[in-house]
């Protein structure tokens, strides 16, 4: 990627026409359209460019965890480690949980480099249902949530740029069945044949009187393929942002990159974003002007950001007349579930792919609204779960018991590696709801907090859920891994700068337009109202295609 990559002071001689912070999902398919459409566009990215440093593409750190070149399995704050996690493309920013009782300091699981996140990603990219986009009558006993009546967009409007972000990432596998009552479109291109071990799960989640079908995957399943889930992908398989947007962006339409630096500040008048301020690893700041700003650095750091950039004309944060700058934090509710086949093949690498789904207790009949379940893919080898076991029971109300899950670790690994080798596992995502004091703020120091607690209707529904997998898995032998609950398993984090119809109860527009700013948008999944019931990275490309869309009046959308 040395093609259209760009120094700092060369950057900031320039005005460009789009600068676009982050190149994720959001951030990498809006700046792919945007210069498809002839606009000079500048991409921030805060991490390295993977694919130009050779130290970074060696094959010990792409392919497998960085954490299994760490000493103790999971990473510390020390500088090997650091360089390590960086190296795999890892965030290196730590996060403090703040509880009731006490904060939590620890690195997150996110992406940083391009492609962001997606460079991790599972490469799962599924469509919304309708019902997500009116979202209150889904909860009508949830109390002091703030779920709006409906997303200003409807399904039927997002709809053309979902069926263009699934051309554009390339998307294989079926549809699910649920959804025929009330959509019509073409098959997506199919996925290869399922493993013996997959076939014998749908047909037992089939005769529990389940929906499963075939994952959409933004995969070009490569020969030797595992679903490189969480770590870099070493072969021309997954189709993340880096792949499919910011490649053919600098190769093919004249965009250009600057990595290795971190945006600290949005400067900006009454009604404009004037500059956007870099600092490189050296402590050199420039101050880079565009005509439009796109934010995509993600839920977390894109509304911190914001908040950093308080002045005179925004003394509570840019964008903030509303309050509303980091608050209404969602992030889903992750279980996982080991489920053993009988005479399940070791050798067998089709039995760790993220394959199946089902979404039979998305939204049913009786009202209830929880989510979908779906392959997870490979665990993590067993030296890193157990660590991280460790490590969350210490940083627990049940701290107290950590020393005696270390005197029982022979069994304990014994089971774990009973459940790498021989266990389909399923991951159960539920939907969890916004709340005004589930929020990110930024400390005195700079670091980044979230201040997150499930409430009491979402543990009702956690625990409903796992009663009704409970029985629906009965034939099945299965173990549940239970991290619901657990603040350091930040899935799909969305919702802190959401969209509406009001000033006063939004932050964006339906545009995706900052309110009161000509220039700021936001095309990260901060701009979810609801945070739906799976994963947001197709939502994501989608919005940010009709979002390029309502900027440039293009008829067409990006090809790669």
């Amino acid at each position: 990627m040395s093609t259209g990559l760009i120094s700092l002071d060369d950057a900031a001689n320039q005005t460009w026409d789009v600068i676009v912070v982050g190149t994720g999902i959001g951030g990498g398919t809006f700046g792919l359209a945007m210069a498809q459409a002839g606009r000079r566009v500048l991409f921030c990215e805060r991490g390295p460019a993977f694919q130009s440093d050779p130290v970074i593409t060696s094959p010990s750190l792409v392919g497998g965890y960085p954490e299994e070149s760490m000493s103790n399995a999971i990473a510390s704050h020390k500088p090997a480690d650091l360089n390590l996690l960086q190296r795999g493309g890892r965030c290196i920013d730590a996060l403090d949980d703040v509880g009731p009782k006490h904060t939590h300091r620890f690195l997150p699981f996110i992406g940083s480099g391009v492609g962001g996140s997606s460079a991790l990603y599972g490469m799962a990219m599924e469509r919304f249902f309708p019902s997500d986009f009116e979202p209150r009558k889904n909860f009508p006993n949830a109390a002091n949530n703030t779920l709006p009546e409906a997303w200003p967009i409807s399904y039927e409007e997002l709809g053309p740029w979902y069926s263009e972000a699934e051309s554009l990432y390339r998307v294989r596998g079926a549809i699910d069945t649920l959804r025929a009552n009330f959509e019509q479109r073409s098959p997506l291109p199919s996925a290869p044949p399922l493993s013996a071990g997959h076939e014998w799960l749908k047909a037992r989640l089939s005769a529990a009187g389940l929906s499963p079908y075939r994952l959409p995957m933004a995969c070009d399943f490569v020969p030797g393929c595992q679903s490189c889930q969480g770590y870099l992908c070493p072969r021309a398989c997954k189709n993340d942002s880096a792949r499919i947007c910011i490649t053919p962006a600098l190769s093919k339409h004249a965009a250009q990159l600057l990595a290795n630096c971190r945006v600290t500040r949005l400067e900006a008048s009454n009604t404009r974003v004037t500059g956007v301020v870099c600092k490189l690893p050296d402590g050199s700041t420039r101050t880079l002007r565009g005509d439009i700003v796109a934010l995509a650095a993600g839920a977390m750091s894109s509304p911190a950001l914001l908040l950093d950039s308080s002045s005179p004309e925004w003394p509570s944060g840019l964008a903030n007349k509303s309050g509303l700058v980091g608050r209404n934090l969602m992030r889903h509710c992750i279980d996982l579930y080991a489920i053993t086949p009988p005479d399940l093949a070791d050798a067998d690498a089709n039995n760790s792919q993220k394959v199946l789904a089902f979404n039979d207790f998305y939204s049913d009949s009786t009202g209830r609204k929880l989510g979908s379940v779906q392959s997870f893919g490979r665990l993590p080898p067993v030296r890193m779960l157990f660590a991280s076991l460790l490590d969350d029971i210490r940083h627990s109300p049940f701290a107290a018991a950590a020393p005696l899950v270390a005197l029982a670790k022979p069994l304990l690994r014994s089971t774990l590696t009973g459940l790498e080798q021989h266990s389909l596992i399923l991951a159960s995502t539920m939907e969890d709801l916004p709340y005004s004091d589930n929020r990110i703020t930024t400390s005195s120091d700079g670091t980044l907090q979230i201040q997150y607690q499930l409430k009491p209707h979402e543990l009702r529904r956690v625990a409903e859920w796992r009663r009704l997998l409970a029985t629906s898995f009965k034939s099945m032998p299965y173990r549940l891994l239970k991290q619901a609950n657990n603040n350091q398993r930040l899935a799909h984090v969305c919702g802190t700068l959401r969209f509406g119809n009001s000033e006063q109860d939004s932050v964006l527009d339906a545009s995706n337009r900052a309110h009161g700013l000509d220039n700021l948008f936001v095309v990260d999944a901060s701009f979810f109202p609801s945070s739906g019931g799976t994963n947001p990275s197709l939502t994501i490309a989608a919005n940010a295609l009709r979002v390029a869309h309502l900027l440039t009046g293009s008829q067409t959308a990006p090809t790669v």
